[in-house]
């Protein structure tokens, strides 16, 4: 069961029956007229010129789309947040929506498996777009129409549970036409302490052991990065009266000041870009950043330059080890400026954790990490170049609370929370961990 979903039903005392789809548990809210949902789209878009096709037709709908009534405009959302409750009721993580490859179906990941709603109604391309289009603000309609793309982040009022959800949204083209996913954001956090970190490596996280550095929380999309990060930030705002400027897009969980004061900044909505975020940043007096990812050369430039001016930096990156998360941060920027980058590098980095989330023996995922603490040896290895050694040193670090995801994949296994053969699919070194489980 996805974080959220069982957040959702741990609020309610009591009950054992398991949550049905929507449309089948009595609840107070609006019952959403489908027929009229489907005439309100039809009619709209059997305005649309017939000779237009493609994206001359996705950009006819972005310009008309102001002409919808106020009535009809409040009417699609009211049915896409019943949507998206929808989903939070099937225990689904994401739902999509929209374009060539959904053939008109909605479709929800649940369990980790996608899947279409049979029960659900299907929609045209283009009413597809307009439910879409009808989630965006003029300057978000601009900005995809160019860019081909949008990350946002979108909330709706759970009325059933009395709770706003939070959801990740990216909009995107996919064969001329308008496409949606949108994840469910967790409504509470993880303690830090539940993730397994050695004592040692959630010491050189902690701001208040080390006051500057790099961190990094690596792995591919879905792997829980984010989850991680907003761990971290929580685990110093019960203790640590610091400054923390969180810059993301979208920006998925909100936290509330406690210890730290905690500023969000949406890339996109409060500032243009993650490399003026970081820039913007360091003269808004923060003790810690958080970017939400290092994507471009110029974010990379930024986080380790704000590091070097002795900030503490946390950020992710999309890489499965850290090893690559070393060489992908070199190879990002210019060749004549990669020997300078590699040298601040090995400067600035305190520790890495690269992670991934498998299917466990019972259905739910489990997290399974490599982490690297950044040692001497370290430091001289990422300077020379030479970062094929560090696989090596971590195998031997254990004691500093370094791990290799090899090792990890063995603990779980041999705690029984994974499969043989998941252990050895989502190794990175495939020889190695099948001569550690072949020791067993």
């Amino acid at each position: 069961m996805n974080p959220t979903a069982q957040i959702l039903k741990n609020k309610i005392k009591g009950n054992s029956v398991a949550v049905q789809a929507l449309d089948q548990v009595p609840s107070k809210r609006k019952a959403i007229p489908v027929e009229e949902v489907k005439r309100v789209l039809s009619e709209f878009t059997e305005s649309i010129p017939g000779d237009l096709r493609g994206p001359d037709k996705v950009l006819y709908l972005f310009e008309n789309s102001v002409k919808l009534p106020t009535e009809s405009k409040v009417l699609l959302k009211e049915y896409f947040d019943h949507l998206l409750i929808n989903m939070i009721e099937r225990d689904a993580s994401d739902i999509e929506i929209g374009g060539h490859g959904n053939e008109g179906y909605i479709w929800f990941r649940i369990y980790g498996i996608k899947e279409r709603a049979m029960d659900l109604p299907r929609f045209t391309e283009d009413e597809s777009t307009m439910i879409i289009i009808n989630l965006l603000n003029a300057n978000q309609k601009k900005y995809i129409s160019v860019a081909k793309n949008l990350d946002f982040s979108y909330s709706c009022y759970y009325e059933r549970k009395k709770l706003n959800i939070r959801f990740r949204a990216d909009a995107y083209f996919e064969l001329d036409t308008l496409a949606l996913n949108m994840r469910a954001i967790n409504l509470n956090i993880r303690p830090l302490d539940s993730l397994g970190f050695h004592p040692n490596v959630v010491r050189v996280m902690s701001h208040s052991y080390i006051k500057f550095g790099l961190s990094l929380i690596t792995g591919i999309t879905g792997s829980g990065k984010s989850t991680t990060l907003d761990a971290i930030i929580d685990e110093h705002n019960k203790c640590d009266p610091a400054h923390v400027i969180v810059i993301a897009s979208p920006i998925e969980y909100v936290h509330r000041s406690n210890k730290c004061i905690i500023k969000h900044r949406e890339v996109g909505r409060d500032v243009i870009s993650f490399k003026d975020g970081v820039i913007q940043a360091m003269r808004q007096d923060p003790d810690i950043i958080v970017i939400g990812e290092m994507r471009d050369p110029e974010t990379i430039l930024a986080a380790l330059e704000v590091t070097d001016t002795g900030h503490k930096v946390f950020s992710t990156l999309h890489t499965s080890s850290a090893v690559e998360s070393i060489d992908r941060i070199v190879a990002e920027v210019n060749p004549h400026e990669q020997e300078r980058v590699r040298h601040r590098l090995a400067d600035v980095l305190v520790s890495i954790v690269s992670q991934k989330l498998l299917p466990g023996v019972d259905g739910k995922l489990v997290l399974a990490k490599e982490v690297l603490v950044v040692t001497p040896s370290v430091k001289a290895a990422i300077k020379n170049n030479t970062t094929s050694e560090i696989y090596l040193m971590i195998n031997q670090g254990g004691p500093m609370g370094m791990l290799t995801m090899e090792q990890d994949l063995r603990r779980l296994y041999l705690n029984k929370k994974i499969s043989l053969e998941n252990a050895i699919a989502y190794a990175n070194n495939k020889t190695r961990i099948q001569q550690l489980l072949s020791a067993i």
